[in-house]
């Protein structure tokens, strides 16, 4: 299984959904929106009131925050990838799909890193990869 992640068409190394599809394949797409959606009040869910200009120091921290954030799906897109490279030459050597005790390795790993929410987030990321083969 392969997926695609979107963050922006302008960045550099974005990857076609197309490029990566065999026929019978099932694809995840994964996108982070270009717009703050504005509440009833006429601001944005960050606080910023509109027609109030953004201090360009949070201009700046936002674009470095969605910089991370095209980073991190890029990651998880490969991620998602190897993990089913991996699932497919388990299976064809006479494996099961998962190895249940290589994904507690991971949750532990998430924790010690992260804390408690590290656990939350390894099983969001195992459960992207766990794919059907």
């Amino acid at each position: 299984m392969t997926a695609s992640a979107t963050a922006d068409s302008t960045s550099a190394g974005s990857t076609d959904s197309a490029d990566l599809a065999t026929p019978g394949e099932s694809l995840v797409s994964v996108s982070v929106p270009a717009a703050v959606p504005l509440s009833a009040s006429g601001s944005s869910d960050s606080g910023h009131v509109v027609g109030q200009p953004t201090p360009a120091g949070v201009r700046s921290g936002r674009a470095q925050i969605d910089d991370l954030d095209a980073r991190i799906l890029a990651l998880v897109t490969e991620r998602i990838s190897t993990a089913a490279d991996i699932q497919a030459a388990r299976i064809a050597e006479g494996g099961r799909r998962l190895d249940l005790k290589r994904e507690t390795e991971i949750i532990a790993r998430y924790r010690q890193a992260l804390g408690r929410p590290g656990v939350t987030v390894a099983m969001a990321v195992l459960e992207l990869c766990r794919g059907r083969v």
